[in-house]
Protein backbone atom coordinates (compact mmCIF):
# COMPACT_ATOMS: atom_id res chain seq x y z
CA UNK A 1 0.00 0.00 0.00
CA UNK A 2 2.78 2.41 0.96
CA UNK A 3 4.92 1.64 -2.71
CA UNK A 4 1.30 2.14 -4.10
CA UNK A 5 1.15 5.52 -2.99
CA UNK A 6 4.60 6.94 -3.26
CA UNK A 7 3.80 6.33 -6.81
CA UNK A 8 1.15 8.02 -7.33
CA UNK A 9 2.64 10.72 -5.33
CA UNK A 10 5.70 10.10 -7.76
CA UNK A 11 3.66 9.91 -10.69
CA UNK A 12 1.85 12.90 -9.62
CA UNK A 13 4.50 14.93 -9.54
CA UNK A 14 5.90 13.96 -12.91
CA UNK A 15 2.88 14.77 -14.59
CA UNK A 16 3.27 18.48 -13.04
CA UNK A 17 6.82 19.11 -14.76
CA UNK A 18 4.97 17.70 -17.77
CA UNK A 19 2.59 20.27 -17.64
CA UNK A 20 5.14 23.03 -16.97
CA UNK A 21 7.21 21.40 -19.66
CA UNK A 22 4.13 22.09 -22.11
CA UNK A 23 3.98 25.74 -21.36
CA UNK A 24 7.87 25.76 -21.77
CA UNK A 25 7.28 24.11 -25.28
CA UNK A 26 4.56 26.81 -26.18
CA UNK A 27 7.20 29.63 -25.89
CA UNK A 28 6.24 30.76 -21.93
CA UNK A 29 9.87 30.73 -20.55
CA UNK A 30 9.19 32.89 -18.20
CA UNK A 31 6.60 31.35 -16.44
CA UNK A 32 7.63 28.46 -17.02
CA UNK A 33 10.78 29.08 -15.28
CA UNK A 34 8.63 30.38 -12.03
CA UNK A 35 6.66 27.17 -11.89
CA UNK A 36 9.76 24.80 -12.36
CA UNK A 37 11.51 26.90 -9.13
CA UNK A 38 8.50 26.67 -7.23
CA UNK A 39 8.41 22.23 -7.89
CA UNK A 40 11.96 22.62 -7.20
CA UNK A 41 11.90 24.15 -3.82
CA UNK A 42 8.60 22.07 -2.91
CA UNK A 43 10.92 19.21 -4.14
CA UNK A 44 14.19 20.06 -2.35
CA UNK A 45 17.81 19.43 -2.97
CA UNK A 46 17.31 15.99 -1.18
CA UNK A 47 14.10 15.09 -2.86
CA UNK A 48 13.39 11.96 -4.99
CA UNK A 49 16.52 11.67 -7.59
CA UNK A 50 14.33 11.07 -10.98
CA UNK A 51 12.66 14.56 -10.13
CA UNK A 52 15.45 16.18 -9.63
CA UNK A 53 16.66 14.86 -12.31
CA UNK A 54 13.88 15.79 -14.71
CA UNK A 55 13.36 19.28 -13.27
CA UNK A 56 16.70 20.40 -13.29
CA UNK A 57 16.84 19.08 -16.98
CA UNK A 58 13.86 21.34 -18.01
CA UNK A 59 14.60 24.32 -15.66
CA UNK A 60 18.14 25.05 -17.49
CA UNK A 61 16.01 25.36 -20.95
CA UNK A 62 14.52 28.54 -19.09
CA UNK A 63 17.65 29.83 -18.22
CA UNK A 64 18.91 33.30 -19.89
CA UNK A 65 22.08 32.83 -18.96
CA UNK A 66 24.77 30.32 -20.48
CA UNK A 67 26.42 29.82 -16.31
CA UNK A 68 23.02 29.35 -14.71
CA UNK A 69 22.30 26.54 -17.49
CA UNK A 70 25.13 24.83 -17.05
CA UNK A 71 24.52 25.14 -13.38
CA UNK A 72 20.88 23.38 -13.77
CA UNK A 73 22.38 20.74 -16.20
CA UNK A 74 25.25 19.76 -14.01
CA UNK A 75 22.18 19.51 -11.27
CA UNK A 76 20.44 16.91 -13.75
CA UNK A 77 23.80 14.97 -14.28
CA UNK A 78 24.24 14.65 -10.46
CA UNK A 79 20.55 13.81 -10.09
CA UNK A 80 20.47 11.07 -12.73
CA UNK A 81 23.50 9.71 -10.85
CA UNK A 82 22.12 9.18 -7.72
CA UNK A 83 19.59 6.65 -9.92
CA UNK A 84 21.68 3.80 -9.25
CA UNK A 85 21.35 0.08 -7.35
CA UNK A 86 18.19 -0.12 -5.31
CA UNK A 87 17.37 3.35 -6.23
CA UNK A 88 17.18 2.53 -9.62
CA UNK A 89 15.36 -0.40 -9.00
CA UNK A 90 12.43 1.44 -6.93
CA UNK A 91 11.77 3.70 -10.31
CA UNK A 92 9.27 2.65 -12.98
CA UNK A 93 10.95 5.53 -15.18
CA UNK A 94 14.25 4.66 -14.38
CA UNK A 95 14.99 3.37 -18.08
CA UNK A 96 13.93 6.46 -19.12
CA UNK A 97 16.48 8.27 -16.52
CA UNK A 98 18.87 6.27 -18.87
CA UNK A 99 17.84 7.13 -22.00
CA UNK A 100 18.30 10.94 -20.67
CA UNK A 101 22.05 10.59 -20.41
CA UNK A 102 22.81 11.35 -23.58
CA UNK A 103 20.58 14.96 -23.68
CA UNK A 104 22.33 15.36 -20.49
CA UNK A 105 25.35 15.13 -21.60
CA UNK A 106 24.76 16.81 -25.12
CA UNK A 107 23.07 20.14 -23.13
CA UNK A 108 26.69 20.16 -20.93
CA UNK A 109 28.48 19.54 -24.02
CA UNK A 110 26.63 22.87 -25.71
CA UNK A 111 26.47 24.70 -22.35
CA UNK A 112 30.33 24.63 -22.50
CA UNK A 113 30.71 25.54 -26.23
CA UNK A 114 28.58 28.52 -25.25
CA UNK A 115 31.03 29.62 -22.67
CA UNK A 116 33.72 28.79 -24.43
CA UNK A 117 35.26 26.18 -23.11
CA UNK A 118 35.39 23.12 -26.08
CA UNK A 119 37.63 20.72 -24.21
CA UNK A 120 35.00 20.44 -21.46
CA UNK A 121 32.80 20.21 -24.44
CA UNK A 122 34.35 17.52 -26.33
CA UNK A 123 34.25 15.56 -22.74
CA UNK A 124 30.41 15.63 -22.86
CA UNK A 125 29.80 15.19 -26.34
CA UNK A 126 32.09 11.72 -26.46
CA UNK A 127 30.34 10.91 -23.31
CA UNK A 128 26.84 11.60 -24.79
CA UNK A 129 27.95 9.50 -28.10
CA UNK A 130 28.78 6.46 -25.93
CA UNK A 131 25.19 6.87 -24.25
CA UNK A 132 23.56 7.14 -26.85
CA UNK A 133 23.18 3.61 -27.34
CA UNK A 134 20.52 3.92 -24.59
CA UNK A 135 17.96 5.65 -26.91
CA UNK A 136 15.09 4.51 -28.52
CA UNK A 137 14.70 4.50 -32.07
CA UNK A 138 11.74 7.15 -32.48
CA UNK A 139 11.64 10.65 -32.94
CA UNK A 140 13.42 11.13 -29.72
CA UNK A 141 16.01 8.84 -30.02
CA UNK A 142 16.61 10.69 -33.37
CA UNK A 143 16.68 14.14 -32.61
CA UNK A 144 18.98 13.32 -29.72
CA UNK A 145 21.55 11.36 -32.11
CA UNK A 146 20.73 13.82 -34.74
CA UNK A 147 21.70 16.85 -32.24
CA UNK A 148 24.91 15.09 -31.15
CA UNK A 149 26.18 15.25 -34.82
CA UNK A 150 25.77 19.03 -35.25
CA UNK A 151 27.46 19.97 -32.42
CA UNK A 152 30.31 16.91 -33.31
CA UNK A 153 30.02 18.68 -36.42
CA UNK A 154 30.34 22.38 -35.19
CA UNK A 155 33.30 21.39 -32.84
CA UNK A 156 35.53 19.98 -35.54
CA UNK A 157 34.58 15.82 -34.81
Amino acid sequence: MAERQERTASDAVLTRIGQVVMLLHGGDHEEARHRFLALWAEIGEDGDPLHRCTLAHYLADTQDDPADELAWDLRALTAAEELTGDRLDRHEGAPAARALYPSLHLNLAADYVRLGHPDAARTHLARARRASGALADDGYGDGVRAAIRRLESRLGE
